[in-house]
């Protein structure tokens, strides 16, 4: 059975949340999980985001998201598809999951802030991604 377009994309939509959804979204609705690896991490990550890399989540996931959470993934960007392997991962044990389009390189693109080491950092919005301006 072949899959209209309509169908398609109606179900691909199901399963994408993209990050000014995500930063607009209520306290506590979405646990956000970067998934990418601890390098990454250290470098900047969405503020109150969980870490787990993709190959943990089989064995950390249950310890850090409460069963029952809609759960957000993200990885670097548009050419990395580490989130879609995470967003798998996170499905094949049974949560409600959404991978985050345009990854952190969006989230920071759209001018959102990102915890660092030094604090929480954030840059001027980037015309070409958004038409949010901070």
């Amino acid at each position: 059975m072949t899959m209209s377009a309509s169908d398609y994309f109606r179900a691909k939509l199901q399963c994408e949340i993209d990050v000014m959804e995500v930063a607009g979204s209520q306290p506590g609705s979405v646990i956000v999980v970067d998934t990418r690896r601890r390098s990454s991490w250290d470098h900047g990550h969405i503020p109150g985001a969980v870490h787990i890399p993709t190959a943990k989540i089989p064995s950390r996931a249950a310890e850090l998201v409460p069963a029952g959470s809609q759960v957000v993934v993200y990885s670097w960007g548009p050419g990395c598809n580490g989130s879609t392997f995470a967003a798998l991962a996170f499905a094949e044990l049974g949560y409600s999951v959404k991978e985050m389009i345009g990854g952190i390189e969006y989230w920071i693109r759209n001018g959102l802030p990102v915890e660092t080491a030094a604090g929480a950092v954030q840059s001027k919005p980037d015309a070409l991604v958004t038409a949010h301006t901070a």
